[in-house]
């Protein structure tokens, strides 16, 4: 019987997704479990596989299209690949072989035996067989080596993913593996060379010096939401922000000290995060409107502390969620955040990663930047942004000396957290943050 090929539920907050790329076309076999078609959400990507085996009949929506959950995606008909009589490969070469054997005598000289060429025809059937299998297996092994993301990339920069070395997990090709491999200079092996062909001219396009060029790009369906939701959090909530500086020298001598024993240890090196994770814990703890939300004219207060950190990717910013992160070790947030980031890229994030939070954490200094007002992440009402680290004269105890400063900034929603409140918590921060052995005691 056919079946129907549906936008999977991914998740209660996943309502629609936007189609990226047919696998398949219409009339391919497909088999059971065979990846069919990628979406993509406004927070993960994902592979549909084909519920049944059989022939990929229909495809009602293509390329670029936005659907909803549930809705058919493409149809899967009973049956072999198109033009197929259905008949098993050694039913079909005996069927084939009488049709040659009648045009096999006109082809052969007088008194030769018509059973070379025969065979030679026969022969030349079952080799294309094997090489349609081969390419068809090549084909699925590169699959297997390579994200859907990385596949994508090497289409739009004609890179051939056999050439490419992989950084992944089992060597499996990533997409940034696909995009360093495109700078390269000199050409890409993209297909094997054949006999030189006739040079046609080409008409070179050159653009003149002070062309006024435009480019219309579609939005992906992240971007697109990211920017509606930015939207919808600067009209619905009374966002305001406040500044303070802290002295990271403490910290960044500490970590110079037990950098290298740290990473032997855990296998991550010691970043800032984690620091900034257990200190806007401690301060949550002592102001804990800033770890709560909003629904109608009730705030609801939260113990515990899922604190999102915000991390960059290709396609846009998206905020993984550190689970019950007051309970997690300074190594156990490091190498967590490095696992978010490498998936962040790779598009291997799941729902369960991003959902929920409490707190967000965003780090703009990792882009060189020195200030910022970072914006809510509804439904939070609080979001700390760390900035770039610079050494800076400061007077200390009458001295003039030089310290490494950080700008922080405390963006919050004023309609739940008073300014005081606000500011308390953010010097409560550069407490912790200074003197970090108190980070221990807290």
């Amino acid at each position: 019987m056919p079946a129907n090929v549906v936008v999977p539920e991914v998740g209660e907050s996943i309502v629609d997704a936007r189609v990226a790329k047919w696998l398949k076309k219409e009339g391919d076999a497909v088999t059971v479990g065979e990846p069919l078609v990628e979406l993509e959400t406004d927070k993960i990507d994902l592979e549909v596989a084909a519920p049944q085996a059989g022939v990929l009949g229909r495809i009602a929506h293509g390329d670029g299209a936005d659907v909803k959950v549930g809705e058919v995606l493409g149809v899967i008909e009973d049956g072999e690949r198109s033009g197929s009589t259905g008949a098993s490969p050694a039913e079909a070469a005996s069927t084939k072989t009488p049709a040659a054997s009648t045009f096999a005598p006109a082809a052969a000289s007088p008194g030769a035996s018509t059973s070379a060429p025969v065979a030679a025809f026969a022969g030349a059937s079952v080799d294309r067989s094997v090489d349609k299998k081969a390419d068809a297996k090549s084909s699925e092994t590169e699959k297997k080596r390579s994200t859907p993301a990385a596949r994508n990339a090497a289409e739009q920069n004609a890179v051939d993913l056999k050439q490419v070395s992989g950084s992944g997990d089992a060597g499996r090709v990533m997409k940034r593996d696909v995009e360093q491999a495109a700078q390269r200079p000199g050409p890409r092996p993209v297909e094997e060379k054949s006999a030189p062909r006739p040079m046609t001219p080409v008409r070179e396009e050159r653009r003149v010096e002070g062309d006024r060029t435009e480019e219309r790009v579609r939005m992906s369906k992240r971007r697109a939401t990211i920017a509606k939701r930015l939207v919808e959090a600067q009209s619905t909530a009374a966002m305001l922000t406040t500044f303070n500086e802290v002295d990271m020298t403490a910290v960044m001598a500490l970590r110079e000290r037990h950098k290298q024993p740290f990473k032997d240890r855990y296998g991550v090196g010691l970043g800032l995060t984690s620091f900034f994770v257990k200190a806007a814990i401690g301060a949550l703890r002592a102001f804990p409107r800033v770890n709560a939300e909003i629904q109608g004219d009730e705030m609801v207060l939260k113990h515990y502390f899922d604190i999102g950190v915000a991390v960059g990717a290709s396609e846009g910013l998206v905020v993984p969620v550190l689970r019950d992160a007051d309970r997690l070790s300074f190594a156990a947030i490091e190498q967590k955040v490095r696992q978010f980031a490498k998936a962040a890229e790779d598009g291997t994030l799941s729902l369960a990663d991003l959902k929920g939070g409490t707190f967000t954490i965003t780090n703009g200094g990792v882009f060189g930047s020195l200030l910022s007002t970072p914006i809510l992440n509804p439904p939070q009402v609080g979001i700390l942004g760390l900035h770039a680290i610079k050494e800076r004269p400061m007077a200390i105890n009458g001295q003039v000396v030089v310290r490494q400063m950080m700008y922080v900034a405390l963006t919050y929603d004023h309609r739940i957290v008073d300014g005081a409140e606000a500011v308390q918590f953010l010097v409560r921060v550069k407490q912790l943050v200074e003197d970090p052995g108190a980070l221990l005691i807290e």
